[in-house]
């Protein structure tokens, strides 16, 4: 009806990774889009890399998005906290590549108030059924992965049932078993998280330096917190994430303008782009610039008569550059 050309969109279903092989191969293939693990969206980046002619791949891997709690938010609105966070460690079944999947706050009283609180949401929080069984079963290997490094401790322990169902875990760990262990680092598809308590701000920070290349990092404040803190832990984020939330939860992406679902390796292969939002169409598409070409010449985008090139060189938004599929 719209006179696109047929076969612009086709389904290929199958198991395995031979459609994606395959689909990488192709000479007719100019780019790939892949949302998946790190180690199938690896896999398609090197196979794309040893074409004659490479082509790009933007393969978006997960994270961990880790999310901060300052002492000054719990002081606040602890129990709202809680009750954010556990809705969005759940929500979907926790199968969101932003879920909030580990959780850096200061030890002491609030801290543990905290803690025991959110176990307590989170082991109150009803089975729920996962995509498939496969991503069950897969989800409950890499939390048996966590709980066998030294430090680690099940504050909620989900049990299976069913083909695919499965319950929530809250797994913790102090600070320096964090930083020890890279094990601790690997993303949970599924209804989890990880606590990670720390002794002072110093050690926070130090702690949030190794959760490097992630699509959020999300931090709660209160008007306790002082500026100078909250500063230092946005800048950390800032380096390490393709988005910084204050006050909410990471769970979701909005399509817009402004929306970067993006980060550092290994949260995608191309950190300058996002796979969601107006930016994504700038992944498949090629820059070319026109210089002194006579304007009958020009791409009907780019000429006088174009109503919307009149309306940008009024506006100071003048360019001779022209975005070519």
């Amino acid at each position: 009806q719209t006179g696109l050309p047929s076969g612009m969109f086709s389904l290929l279903q199958g198991s395995g990774s031979e459609i994606g092989r395959l689909l990488v191969r192709h000479e007719d293939a100019e780019a790939v889009g892949f949302t998946g693990s790190q180690k199938g969206g690896r896999a398609l980046f090197d196979l794309a890399a040893t074409r004659d002619r490479p082509i790009p791949v933007y393969a978006e891997m997960g994270s961990i998005n880790p999310l901060v709690v300052l002492p000054g938010a719990l002081a606040e609105r602890l129990d709202s906290i809680v009750d954010g966070l556990a809705q969005s460690v759940t929500m979907g079944g926790g199968q969101f590549c932003t879920k909030p999947g580990t959780v850096f706050y200061l030890q002491g009283v609030d801290g543990d108030r905290f803690a025991h609180k959110l176990a307590e949401k989170l082991s109150a929080s009803p089975s729920m059924t996962l995509l498939n069984a496969g991503i069950r079963d897969r989800f409950e290997e890499t939390v048996r992965h966590l709980l066998s490094v030294v430090g680690v401790q099940a504050q909620v322990t989900g049990s299976s049932s069913g083909n695919a169902d499965c319950g929530t875990f809250l797994l913790s760990v102090g600070s320096d078993a964090w930083r020890a262990h890279p094990a601790l680092h690997e993303e949970a598809f599924g209804p989890a998280a990880l606590l990670v308590s720390c002794r002072d701000l110093e050690d926070l920070l130090d702690a949030l330096k190794v959760a490097t290349g992630q699509l959020t990092g999300t931090v709660h404040t209160g008007a306790g917190d002082s500026q100078a803190d909250i500063r230092r832990v946005s800048a950390v984020l800032e380096q390490n994430v393709g988005r910084v939330i204050f006050n909410g939860y990471p769970t979701g992406v909005e399509v817009g303008h402004a929306m970067v679902h993006g980060g550092p390796y290994p949260a995608t292969t191309s950190l300058g782009t996002t796979s969601v939002g107006s930016g994504a169409i700038d992944r498949f598409a090629r820059a070319v610039a026109f210089q002194n070409v006579p304007d009958a010449l020009l791409p009907p985008a780019l000429q006088n008569a174009n109503p919307l090139h009149i309306w940008r060189k009024v506006n100071g938004q003048m360019s001779d550059a022209a975005i070519v599929g």
